[in-house]
């Protein structure tokens, strides 16, 4: 789901809830909705993916949305993370 979809279904009163996920070095975001669980993804239909809170919620926040549920359980901020185009 990319952010431009995303825009949409807030606008119309679609999203249940939002989760910002730490898994490893990364953060993504899910969105929940009453036709289930979904993945934030950038335009080009990849995961789109943050390596700090502040990023992920500030992005979030963006959207217009102002409460989120975080989940750091399987987070690692210091584990290094090697970022590339095809990911």
């Amino acid at each position: 789901m990319n952010k431009k979809t995303l825009r949409l279904l807030i606008e119309n009163g679609v999203i249940k809830q939002i989760h910002i996920i730490g898994k490893g070095g990364l953060l993504h975001v899910e969105v929940l909705t009453p036709t289930g669980k979904h993945i934030a993804t950038t335009l080009k239909g990849k995961l789109k993916t943050w390596t700090n809170i502040h990023s992920a919620a500030k992005w979030v926040r963006a959207l217009g949305i102002g409460t989120i549920q975080l989940n750091i359980e399987r987070w690692q901020p210091e584990q290094k993370v090697m970022l590339s185009n095809n990911v």
